[in-house]
This record gives C-alpha cells, sequence and structure tokens, in this order.
C-alpha cells in the first residue's frame, strides 16, 4: 500500500508540473505580440491610385515585400485621393469629398509630434519652395500634400524633395512623408516608373533602417478609381528594424497607419484612427 501510495503521489506531482509547464508554454506562444519599437525615424511613402492586384510583382515593390511585411488587406477610406492624405495625417477626411482647395485649421500629425517635443516634414517632389501653398506647380499638385492645406502646420514642414537628406538619414525629422510628383507616384506615370522611382529615391533608406531603428512604410493612397474601397486592397509594406519577413493577414485601413505612429510615440487620437484596427504581431 505503501509503494502503492507513494506511486500516487509522484504521478500527482509529475502531473502539476506537466500542467505548469503546459502553462508556460501556453503564456509564451498566446501572450501579447511583441510592440513596434519606439523608431527614431519613420519615413511615409504614398504613392497613387491603384490597386494591389494592378502593382504586386513590380521588382523594387516585391523585393521590399520579401524584406519585410506586406498587407494583404489594407484599405484607403474613399475616392477621391485628397480626402484619404487628410484621413492618414489628421485621423478625419475633414468632410472633404473631391480634389479641391482647402485651408483647414485642425488638428494633425505635424502639430501632434512637435508638441510632444518630436519632429516632422512633408518631403513633396516638386513644391516650388519651403512652405509654398501653390495648388499646382509642374507635375506637383497640392491635393497629395496635406501639409500644405493645414494651415496650422508649420511653414517648416512643408518641404521640396530636394531638402530630402538622402545622404545623412540621420538628419530626417522623426516621421516624414514622402510624397513623389504625379509623373512619378503611379498617377500619370506607369506603375514600372513609379516602381523605378522608389528603388532610386528609397532604397538607400530603406537599407539603412533595419539596422538604424527606423522603419520606411510604403503605401497608397486609394484604390483604382472604379474599385470598391471598402473591399479592394491596396498595397502597403513595411521594411526596417525589427520587422518580421510576413504577409500581414487581417484588415487595416489608413487610420491604422496614423493610429500606429500615434502608439508608437504616446501621441493622442485625432479622430476615426481611434477606432481603427490596430496594427500588431509584425514585429520580433
Amino acid at each position: 500500500m505503501c509503494g502503492v501510495a507513494f506511486i500516487a503521489r509522484a504521478l500527482r506531482t509529475s502531473l502539476v508540473c506537466l500542467c505548469i509547464a503546459v502553462a508556460v508554454i501556453l503564456s509564451c506562444s498566446f501572450g501579447p505580440p511583441p510592440p513596434p519599437p519606439r523608431y527614431d525615424h519613420i519615413v511615409i511613402v504614398v504613392e497613387e491610385n491603384h490597386s494591389a492586384s494592378q502593382v504586386v510583382g513590380s521588382p523594387y515593390l516585391s523585393s521590399l515585400a520579401a524584406r519585410g511585411a506586406s498587407f494583404s488587406r489594407m484599405y484607403g477610406i474613399t475616392h477621391p485621393s485628397q480626402p484619404n492624405y487628410f484621413a492618414l495625417f489628421s485621423g478625419s477626411t475633414q468632410g472633404v469629398t473631391n480634389d479641391g482647395r482647402y485651408d483647414i485649421a485642425a488638428p494633425n500629425l505635424a502639430i501632434g509630434l512637435i508638441g510632444a517635443g518630436l519632429t516632422f516634414a512633408t518631403y513633396s517632389e516638386g513644391l516650388p519652395a519651403i512652405g509654398s501653398r501653390v495648388f499646382t506647380s509642374g507635375p506637383y499638385v497640392r491635393k497629395h500634400n496635406p501639409s500644405a492645406s493645414f494651415t496650422n502646420a508649420p511653414f517648416s514642414a512643408n518641404l521640396p524633395f530636394s531638402s530630402y537628406p538622402s545622404d545623412d538619414y540621420t538628419r530626417l525629422p522623426t516621421v516624414s512623408f514622402v510624397i513623389p510628383n504625379i509623373d512619378n507616384d503611379m498617377h500619370d506615370g506607369s506603375v514600372a516608373e513609379g516602381d523605378a522611382w522608389l528603388q532610386a529615391n528609397l532604397d538607400g533608406y530603406a537599407r539603412w533602417a533595419g539596422a538604424h531603428n527606423s522603419l520606411l512604410i510604403v503605401t497608397f493612397d486609394e484604390c483604382a478609381g472604379g474599385d470598391p474601397v471598402s473591399s479592394t486592397p491596396i498595397a502597403t509594406i513595411f521594411v526596417g528594424s525589427s520587422v518580421l519577413q510576413t504577409v500581414y493577414p487581417r484588415p487595416a485601413t489608413l487610420y491604422s497607419l496614423l493610429r500606429l505612429v500615434e502608439d508608437i510615440y504616446g501621441l493622442p487620437y485625432l479622430g476615426a484612427e481611434a477606432s481603427a484596427p490596430r496594427i500588431a504581431g509584425i514585429w520580433q
């Protein structure tokens, strides 16, 4: 009987140890995923008016996707272009439903970052001068540059792409938008031309970012004009420090990108991004 009791006690002890081990494994496997780093620099490049299916397979975009996280269910907010840029910049389309000229004084990402002691800039290709609020200038268009439409965004944050520090990325602000002109953002030019422009102008930063606590995001403002925005994905790719090589399968929107930036830097939400799907699970 003593032997039987001893064996029973040993079995109970083993079972308890096994349960503890399983609990530890499960907590490690199913605990919250690692959060994104507090990046030193985030560069967001916005391309134009193409559904993901139209750009998948482009040589440079494909190489970026192979090096980082690509989104299979990322969506714009609306048609046409301008309200999407306003949404990404301010958490709201600001009631705008067209590509007209607007002067808006509403909370936005630029003043949020600056208020937190951080920095922001938009680098727009073809902008004729620092702080310019011109509506068009050659292939530059203001509708793609929200810094020019928000009158409370700092004059100094509205920069031509010629100011982009391609030789020393440590001079980049905390967060920046890069806006190619309409010949190079796939709006008027071809997908191949836009893809080549990205490689020529952003690949240096993309390669640098991984070793320097920085992030590159390439996204689109909206899907092709005839496609429904809420069900037609746009291409979006993350490359940089701590980013997993993965395909992100969960739904997200341009508001989710703004929410991510605000979460990383502890900024208050501005509007609709507060209820947008959170991006998680793509960091090591």
